[in-house]
């Protein structure tokens, strides 16, 4: 299997990160230990952190749990109040958002959910990003749910133990409000990243769908 490493924006400045989530837990389960590591390798990026269905506790814990996990990283927070289940029927007011978002940020990568997701919210925010963010690499993230949408990887970033017992920890910690929900454990996300793990040869891993990639030697 071929590896690759990023390099530098091609204007030298650090890396410019958007994350977007339907509600407040989705890139924190999909993409929050391969963010983790990439701040740690690059810490003169900044990510610019966005959720859609966070009205009030779901607010408050995508707050805080943004602002724990990425720290001085956090470039801006944007949370909004879209009625979870509905964001198909909010579908113009959140491409007005995204297409705000290109313009202020520009960023170099995007963190969306896949295009591919059963869950109306994260398809409808999918589908959006593509709109938005032409020519900018997106990396779809998946979540583990009913039912039954696992993805079909085209890219693998390995993670260290110690980067996957920070993620479980973060996540049971910053929202307790999902804990009565029967996929919602340590045990569920661990064997998500140790099945992607052993896809790509390593221990653990998050796997993401990059379907549109350009390649130079």
């Amino acid at each position: 299997m071929l590896e690759m490493t990023a390099g530098r924006p091609a204007d030298g400045h650090g890396y410019r990160i958007l994350a977007l989530g339907a509600h407040a837990d989705d890139v924190e389960i999909g993409a929050g230990g391969t963010i983790v590591q990439l701040l740690a390798q690059h810490p003169t990026a900044s990510v610019h952190w966005v959720v859609f269905a966070s009205s009030g506790e779901r607010g408050n814990e995508a707050e805080s749990s943004a602002r724990d996990l990425l720290g001085t990283s956090l470039g801006s927070l944007h949370l909004h109040e879209v009625r979870d289940g509905f964001l198909p029927r909010e579908w113009g007011g959140v491409k007005e958002v995204l297409l705000q978002i290109a313009r202020q940020v520009s960023p170099d990568v995007v963190f969306a959910p896949s295009l591919s997701d059963a869950h109306q919210d994260h398809r409808t925010l999918a589908e959006l990003a593509w709109q938005a963010f032409r020519g900018t690499l997106i990396l779809s993230y998946e979540i583990p749910k009913w039912d039954g949408d696992m993805m079909q990887p085209s890219l693998y970033v390995p993670l260290s133990e110690e980067t996957v017992t920070a993620k479980l920890a973060h996540i049971t910690q910053h929202f307790p409000s999902q804990k009565d929900k029967p996929w919602f454990d340590e045990e569920t996300f661990r064997a998500m990243l140790r099945l992607r793990g052993v896809e790509c040869g390593t221990r653990y891993a998050e796997a993401f769908d990059a379907r549109k990639v350009v390649f130079r030697w």
